[in-house]
């Protein structure tokens, strides 16, 4: 494999082959509107939270206790609690935090001379160094410190937390090459990481080591335990499934790393096996808000079409592993479907979780609050699936950390480029510079359906700007204003303008955000005889803050034969109707009731928005008045 000829561009993923290539961080710079308040609060509020409380639990303390000699009696946190720690330093190399040198220089003195790092293994009165494969996380581990690792050598050209990350990943392809341990960790992400550090590096062997793991996978080298090989997806090869199955964020990060090695190996079976997967679990197994999970127990998918609103799992990592198998996707093949995805997930999962204020967050992500929760206390970490509203903190803290990295590295999903010119793929207020070209997007997206580009800088020669129309725009056309004023339809998918252009010249595309119905296919059992409004890329549920006299939004049903509106503050109002409190019968079967019904308008929020004021009932799915 070469070393990249151009320098090490600042991009999350950068793969040397595919249908697009990846904007770097240097290259694209969120401005305003909605990601930019985010990204915002990710900055001054989230990182510093999520540091502090590692500091509080005692997961940082780990590395000084393994230096200390006292890890065995003082480990904190849970076997892969290290990877939390590499996660927020992945964010804090993104986003430039003057905190990451500190930390790096904290878990330095706990690696071993031939590369291993661990604080829950391989120490006096621990389990053996990888003594338990399935569950043990060793390499899940390594590959979030890769890839922290692969973020400061994107950004800074290399440093202390880099030299850390390529000392594990030599002891990783030294320890699992051919003929040395022939299996794969339970938890899959190492094969994205050492993709990673091989393209940031230029090293052959750790593309092969990735290639290996992904080959190995599902030859039942893991135990089956009580949820089976499938929890892990070691039950059938990689190449050979036919949907995402199992742990839901297991499954997304191993197919993202499938991804990888088929784009740097020119595997194009392996790449037609992963997007196979993913357009079966999309059309069967997802969730309205691009959640992908219906099982609590195991965190795992759900068979075909079992998507029960009140039971989603829909855990933020795996929003967070679908987003980044969504972009790798994009790159490979250039086709829009991935990016709309991408977008709703990122919307309706991703900034559903943190709070306004980014100090609590979402573990699981429900579609259907029946009960009204309880405020965690500020000060104590909670059990992940069982948080009734944002928690501060987790047992399991693997969300909030996931969603720091994501926000940092956000601008660099935003735009790609190749031959021919620069294609637009998420909306935001932001400036693109990348060879000969600057543009400077305007939008109040995705309050607001027009987005313009200007061009500030551009070559005399012809090049193409394209543009995603999303595919919720089905039905209700896309305008596309060109620097003449010329105005045309465009259809989903792509809108294309080729052109010489000027600076100073104006492109307009506007997108018909207007609330709408949306119904569910019938083989979702559970959401039979209900709809759901959206808006955009947003989906809408109704709040029980917003009904009168403390009624829960189970009494909610609302009139799809009326057009829902734009209501105030963001806000979508729907026709409705609050039924009549049920009376106890004693037994809850039987012949049809009539329940009375008082007409009124229902009004309905952005469901990434719910919770946000207090303790509430929430559904989106809401049946109807039919």
């Amino acid at each position: 494999m070469k070393e990249n000829t151009q320098g090490r561009p600042v991009v999350p993923a950068a793969p040397s082959r595919g249908r697009l290539r990846p904007l770097g961080l240097d290259e694209v710079r969120i401005t305003g509107g909605f990601w930019a308040r985010r990204r915002h609060v990710n900055t001054t509020a989230t990182l510093d939270h999520c540091h502090q409380w590692m500091e509080r639990v005692g997961w940082i303390g780990n590395f000084r206790a393994a230096v200390e000699g006292r890890i065995q009696q003082d480990h904190r946190g849970r076997e892969f609690a290290d990877s939390d720690v590499y996660k927020l330093m992945e964010a804090m190399a993104w986003d430039g935090s003057p905190a990451l040198d500190a930390l790096s220089a904290t878990i330095a003195p706990a690696q071993e001379p031939d590369g291993y790092l661990n604080t829950a293994y391989g120490r006096p009165g621990q389990q053996p160094r990888y003594s338990d494969l399935a569950w043990g996380h060793e390499l899940y581990c390594y590959g979030h410190l890769i890839q922290a690792g692969v973020a400061q050598l994107r950004t800074r050209g290399g440093g202390e937390l880099a030299e850390i990350a390529r000392r594990a990943a030599d002891h990783v392809c030294a320890t699992f090459k051919p003929g040395g341990i022939e299996g794969v960790c339970g938890h899959p992400v190492i094969e994205t990481a050492l993709v990673e550090l091989a393209r940031a590096t230029g090293e052959q062997r750790y593309l092969d080591q990735a290639a290996l793991f992904v080959d190995r996978r599902g030859q039942g080298t893991l135990e089956d335990g009580e949820f089976g090989r499938v929890y892990y997806q070691d039950d059938v090869p990689v190449r050979e499934a036919t949907v995402l199955r199992g742990h839901a964020v297991r499954a997304l990060y191993l197919a993202a790393g499938a991804v990888d090695v088929a784009m740097e190996t020119d595997d194009d079976p392996l790449l037609a096996a992963v997007v196979r997967q993913w357009e079966t679990a999309v059309a069967r197994r997802t969730y309205l808000t691009g959640g992908m999970g219906s099982h609590h127990r195991d965190e795992s998918f759900g068979d075909d079409f079992v998507l029960p609103p009140d039971r989603a799992y829909s855990e933020t990592c795996a929003g967070v592993a679908s987003v980044l198998l969504s972009w790798r996707l994009l790159l490979a093949t250039g086709e829009p479907r991935f990016a709309d995805l991408a977008e709703r997930t990122l919307y309706n999962v991703v900034a559903t979780s943190p709070a306004e204020d980014g100090r609590s967050f979402f573990y699981a992500n429900t579609l259907h609050r029946r009960r009204r929760g309880t405020v965690p206390a500020p000060d104590v970490q909670i059990p992940r699936a069982e948080s009734s509203l944002r928690a501060p903190w987790f047992a399991v803290s693997c969300c909030p950390t996931n969603v720091a990295r994501t926000l940092a590295q956000l601008p660099a999903h935003l735009a790609t480029k190749d031959d021919h010119g620069i294609q637009l793929h998420q909306y935001a207020d932001a400036l693109i510079t990348t060879g000969g070209v600057a543009l400077r997007v305007r939008t109040d997206y995705p309050s607001d359906g027009r987005v313009t580009v200007r061009i500030d800088r551009s070559p005399e020669h012809p090049w193409t700007l394209s543009l995603r129309v999303p595919a919720w725009t089905e039905g209700a056309p896309a305008w596309l204003v060109d620097p003449d004023g010329e105005r045309c339809a465009v259809a989903p998918g792509t809108a294309q303008l080729t052109r010489a252009f000027r600076p100073g010249d104006e492109i307009h595309l506007d997108l018909p955000l207007a609330p709408r119905w949306t119904r569910p296919d019938p083989r979702i059992d559970a959401v039979r005889g209900t709809v759901a409004v959206e808006r955009g890329p947003l989906v809408y549920c109704a709040e029980s803050v917003d009904l009168p006299g403390g009624r829960d939004v189970d009494a909610v049903r609302v009139d799809p034969g009326a057009e829902p509106e734009d209501g105030p503050d963001g806000t979508v109002v729907v026709p409705g109707a609050l039924t009549a409190v049920e009376q106890e019968t004693g037994w809850p079967y039987g012949a049809a009731r009539q329940l009375g019904a008082e007409p009124r308008d229902i009004a309905l929020v952005p469901y990434r928005t719910w919770a946000n004021r207090g303790p509430s009932t929430m559904r989106v799915w809401i049946p109807t008045t039919e």
